[in-house]
């Protein structure tokens, strides 16, 4: 069968092991890259311009990750590229870029939507699945796991076809040829990418892609061999002079700004406004109605924001969500709940009944904060609708908008945009679908941006949950037997429902409400060898619709957990190392983190007044350690340093890994300490960042974080640091203060 570049295109999928897929449903897919001038398109991953410029399409949303490095990063180790001449372009929405690794992740959420493949699931529905629904959704850290091969496979076949071009040149064999810094070489010869791309699009692309030699296992210190792993950031210079491009950003003709107001949170509906308050307002528009929102359109957004605080909106509402009620229907759910056992290993008659040691712990809803609130514009003209949106899920956005005007997805052009830090806020998709309405109201394209306030309002928190963890101890004070209990509502299920069969917000919940959740208990599982184990999960129906967040469900098992054995190594009157290191003969590598981060912080034992704290999680196959050292004196929590070391495998770029670990600390730091408003009525009591008790760049501590080196694939570090921050600084506050912090955020333990 002969090669050609469409086949480029399935080679490049195959690399993430799901050739047969195709084999078995064949299909063909557009070509989602467009040469401009003097360009030339190898496969779905590169552009080579003839002034030997190479871009790099990434179908993931750069927000703050890195992805727009990593992946050109993968791509000009294996194309042979100087950096000096690599660009990044936002992938088009398009079925070849499928994220079939967080689809296969994601199968509980979507299966039960789809009986047809439920019924008969086999090992490649992930695979049709994502490709059936142009699923390109960044989350879960699994850019690198889905792209790095197809991106990497694609490079390879370019190299060759360079080289082909250039042997040909030059009448020797490819064989004799070599790809480096942008050039193709042979015995002191040497010709630019860039002239020889005209000729090389021209050739049939080797099949299998040749592949460099994995010299990671040699070096797996280095990415590519014998270059620094610090290599910058591709979109960090426009980050730091302003060039970078947000949503918020894009200028058209003839646009106008729109402010809007939110229903609270619950079944509510407009009620009424004053139609007359933008009179006398220069440059107001008009005022445009939703189900549950009311927006204003001007010149600009302080005006329109202007109009709606005079026009006074007021809602009707039937169900509003309420803190208090929240927590009361948790605390049913703890103490009258049927529990569904999700996880048992061992003697279940051991831990069965009233264990010796029983300790609640409770973490209250926190919203994501994000620098960037929601913003959008939309163009509609002819029946067409244009899309400018920062967001995780763009064919998701798509749908909403098309479906708020009655469109087909097809007649929805989305223009990808970076995003100012999302957290998984951005998987929601309710400002696409406002923006796009608002547009087709006004006739002229339109600019919807949320203020703080309206961005809580429209924010779904990370679940509230409680957990009453029990155990049995051995006459050494070891785990015999460990049990959690955990009342969360199945809130990775109602995500699932919103977000593949776009079910209203209450709709969801009440069709999860008695419904297990495993998603929902990701983490529960302690990572410790325990002779005889349960985790058991009491669904609640908490009256608060939940989403996702960074760190999901292991932001707060990892507090349950690393908290739990904290308290059993001081019951046991135990060192809190050495009581983990007891029981992880089974993961080395999550010891190694453990030694080696006491070792970094000089640990010294966790003993009374120290105010040092340790704690270590797994996500996948990432491990971390943290040790927190911290105080509480009059001023509230101080958290004066954390000393972190990580094993996430494979390090492509080591600056970024560093600055995701960091990261994740501080948010997590953040989660711990604040992020938690209270809702009466369905309306959240945090208007502003202020009143979220965020760290300030004042409150940051000192970060020290360093790396196993390892050949294992990689695994992402963006959530390993935000889950296990919080168990880490609560058990350094006791051993500064002698008192134990039980709940999240923690300066609202009642003490």
């Amino acid at each position: 069968m002969a090669v050609t570049r469409r086949g480029i295109l399935i080679g490049a999928l195959a690399g993430g092991g799901l050739a047969v897929g195709y084999l078995l449903r064949p299909r063909r897919f557009p070509m989602p890259l467009e040469p401009g001038r003097d360009e030339y398109a190898f496969g779905a991953w590169i552009k080579i311009a003839a002034d030997g410029v190479v871009s790099v399409a990434v179908p993931q949303v750069e927000m703050g990750q890195g992805i727009t490095t990593l992946l050109p990063q993968v791509v000009a180790y294996e194309l042979g590229a100087d950096w000096r001449q690599v660009s990044v372009e936002p992938a088009p929405v398009s079925a070849i870029y499928a994220n079939a690794v967080l689809a296969a992740k994601w199968a509980p959420l979507w299966l039960p939507l789809l009986p047809e493949i439920a019924e008969n699931p086999d090992g490649f529905a992930a695979r049709r699945f994502a490709q059936d629904h142009r699923f390109n959704v960044t989350a879960d850290g699994t850019s690198l796991a889905a792209y790095e091969g197809p991106a990497r496979a694609a490079a390879a076949s370019a190299r060759a076809l360079l080289v082909q071009a250039a042997a040909a040149r030059w009448g020797v064999a490819p064989e004799q040829c070599e790809a480096a810094n942008g050039l193709v070489l042979h015995e002191g010869k040497r010709l630019p990418f860039g002239p020889l791309a005209a000729e090389a699009a021209g050739f049939s692309p080797p099949d299998p892609p040749p592949l460099r030699a994995d010299a990671m296992a040699e070096k797996p210190g280095e990415f590519p061999p014998g270059a620094p792993l610090r290599r910058p950031r591709l979109d960090l210079p426009s980050k730091v002079d302003g060039s970078w491009t947000f949503a918020g950003d894009v200028r058209l003709p003839d646009m106008l700004r729109a402010a809007i107001r939110h229903a609270p949170i619950g079944k509510a509906e407009l009620s009424g406004f004053d139609e007359s308050a933008g009179k006398g307002l220069k440059g107001f528009s008009r005022f445009v109605r939703g189900p549950d929102w009311i927006a204003a359109l001007a010149g600009d957004w302080w005006t329109a924001e202007t109009a709606l605080d005079r026009a006074r909106p007021r809602f009707r509402v039937a169900r509003g969500s309420d803190s208090s009620e929240a927590d009361n229907a948790l605390d049913e759910a703890m103490r009258l709940g049927t529990p569904t056992r999700l996880h048992a290993e061992g003697d279940m008659a051991a831990i069965e009944g009233g264990l010796p040691v029983q300790i609640r712990y409770e973490v209250a809803p926190a919203v994501h904060a994000a620098i960037e609130t929601g913003s959008a514009t939309a163009r509609f003209e002819n029946g067409r609708l244009e899309l400018w949106i920062g967001t995780q899920a763009p064919e998701a956005a798509r749908e909403a908008a098309a479906a708020a005007l009655g469109l087909r997805a097809a007649d929805v052009v989305l223009y990808p945009m970076p995003i100012g830090g999302s957290f998984d806020r951005r998987l929601e998709c309710a400002h696409a679908a406002q923006v796009a309405l608002l547009a087709k109201e006004a006739g002229r394209p339109v600019q919807l941006t949320l203020s703080r306030r309206q961005d809580h309002f429209a924010a779904y928190p990370r679940t509230p949950a409680v957990a009453v963890m029990a155990a049995r101890t051995d006459a050494e004070g070891g785990v015999a037997g460990w049990r959690a209990r955990i009342a969360v509502p199945a809130t990775a299920r109602e995500f699932g429902r919103r977000f593949f069969s776009g079910e209203a917000s209450f709709g969801a919940l009440d069709a999860v409400a008695d419904v297990a959740d495993p998603m929902a208990l990701e983490g529960a599982v302690p990572a410790y060898a325990v002779p005889s184990l349960a985790v058991d999960h009491v669904p609640a129906n908490i009256g608060l619709p939940t989403g996702r967040m960074r760190g999901n469900a292991h932001g707060y098992t990892a507090f349950f957990n690393e908290s739990f054995v904290d308290e059993l190594a001081h019951r046991a009157g135990r060192e809190p190392l050495a009581y983990r290191m007891a029981m992880l003969g089974h993961d080395p590598r999550l010891a190694e983190c453990l030694q080696r981060a006491a070792g970094l912080a000089q640990w010294g034992g966790g003993g009374d007044s120290s105010g040092q704290g340790i704690a270590c999680h797994l996500i996948g196959e990432g491990r971390i350690a943290v040790v927190a050292s911290a105080r509480r004196d009059e001023n509230g929590v101080r958290v004066d340093k954390l000393s972190a070391v990580a094993d996430i495998g494979r390090i492509v770029n080591l600056d970024i890994a560093r600055q995701q670990i960091e990261g994740g600390l501080v948010f997590g730091l953040g989660l711990a300490l604040g992020c938690s408003p209270n809702y009466t009525g369905g309306r959240p009591d945090s208007e502003r960042l202020a009143d979220l008790s965020l760290p300030t760049l004042a409150d940051c501590p000192a970060m020290e974080v360093d790396f196993i080196e390892s050949t294992d694939d990689p695994a992402d570090p963006g959530e390993l640091g935000v889950a296990v921050v919080a168990p880490a600084v609560a058990n350094a506050l006791y051993s500064a203060t002698g008192l134990r912090f039980r709940r999240l955020p923690l300066f609202a333990e009642d003490m």
